[in-house]
């Protein structure tokens, strides 16, 4: 069954019923629960439908169900226009079904307006936060001594958690960035090629994992050594950017190193106008995987991208502080850590085995 048929036959379910489970509906039309769970996925995105553990749910039946917010919950994430915002769009598909409002502060990635936001939010009564702090490498006990003191129930989102016993007993939810490196890695490996360039945005919390990932991907395939270039942020300085992404493709170009993993999607499109710009076809001559994945579809070449799964990661975060707000201490149960994998969504830019 093509997958507009099962989209068809998954919103008359809906219409009907309200919900529906991803196991009997791939029961019904013969297929395997992971094909429906992407069609859920999609739908999803597409906002016709509401995601929920094991299925479905009609965006009516979502919105009605229930009518009142049992307890408001603060959110404080670093940016309002890159990455979180399909975090917090996770986190809205599952609110009202835990009777939860949410209330939103944007730190900018600035300490002091982050602390700001959170004071703001627990003198309006919030019962628990998932927060996402900006980390400071010159002191992190700061970190985490702050983290220690908030009296309400918080969840650590994005970030990881282990500068302290005691922030290590906060719950917390991230993606493994160093699987997403070793993704893209191991992908152009067995397309053949033997050394990968690594091109990184390090002034991100997330750089640190990614690289580490790379690393470990290059050790365990047994890859030759190929270019560690640092990127600047560009956006602020696009002249710097274009210095630094032509002494890539020039350490590249002397190095015989045909791929690169480029972190982040902005910087792999740049990448791509810039070879394109020195005469190279992507991915004839150079294959690009980008990673975040946000815009990576719109380079001029569509780009192969590590996939982190931010909609999930925003649900999954929610659920956890809704387990401990709704319980007592002793109910609770242990600290959990969560890690959600990432995927590899495959497009032009990397193309096929080489020769």
């Amino acid at each position: 069954m093509l997958p507009r048929a099962r989209h068809e036959f998954l919103l008359r379910r809906l219409e009907l019923h309200e919900s529906v489970r991803a196991s009997d509906i791939a029961a019904e039309l013969g297929v395997s629960q992971v094909t429906i769970r992407r069609d859920i996925d999609k739908l999803d995105a597409d906002g016709l439908l509401a995601r929920v553990h094991g299925g479905a749910l009609a965006v009516r039946s979502a919105a009605l169900k229930p009518t009142a917010a049992r307890t408001v919950v603060g959110v404080v994430v670093p940016s309002a226009t890159a990455y979180y915002p399909e975090i917090v769009r996770g986190m809205e598909t599952v609110a009202a079904a835990l009777r939860i409002r949410l209330a939103l502060g944007i730190s900018n990635y600035r300490p002091t307006l982050e602390r700001t936001r959170v004071e703001r939010l627990l003198a309006l009564g919030v019962k628990g936060l998932v927060l996402t702090p900006t980390t400071n490498k010159e002191q992190p006990d700061d970190v985490a001594a702050w983290l220690e003191s908030i009296p309400v129930p918080v969840v650590v989102m994005e970030r990881r958690v282990d500068e302290t016993p005691m922030v290590r007993e906060l719950d917390s939810a991230r993606t493994d960035h160093m699987h997403g490196a070793l993704l893209a890695v191991d992908h152009l490996c067995r397309l053949g090629h033997t050394r990968v360039a690594l091109a990184i945005f390090d002034r991100t919390p997330t750089a640190q994992w990614i690289k580490a990932g790379y690393l470990e991907a290059v050790d365990r395939l047994n890859l030759e050594q190929a270019p560690v270039v640092p990127l600047p942020k560009g956006e602020d300085d696009p002249l710097a950017l274009a210095d630094a992404l032509g002494g890539l493709i020039d350490a590249c170009l002397s190095s015989r190193t045909r791929a690169v993993l480029a972190h982040t999607d902005y910087h792999a499109a740049r990448l791509v106008e810039l070879a394109h710009v020195w005469g190279l076809r992507v991915p004839e001559d150079l294959a690009v995987i980008a990673y975040d994945d946000e815009l990576a579809e719109h380079a001029a070449v569509p780009l192969t991208a590590v996939t982190p799964p931010r909609r999930d990661l925003g649900r999954e975060a929610l659920r956890l502080l809704a387990s401990r707000t709704d319980a007592a201490d002793e109910e609770a149960g242990p600290p959990r850590h969560l890690q959600l994998l990432p995927r590899l969504t495959v497009r032009e830019s990397c193309g096929a085995p080489m020769a």
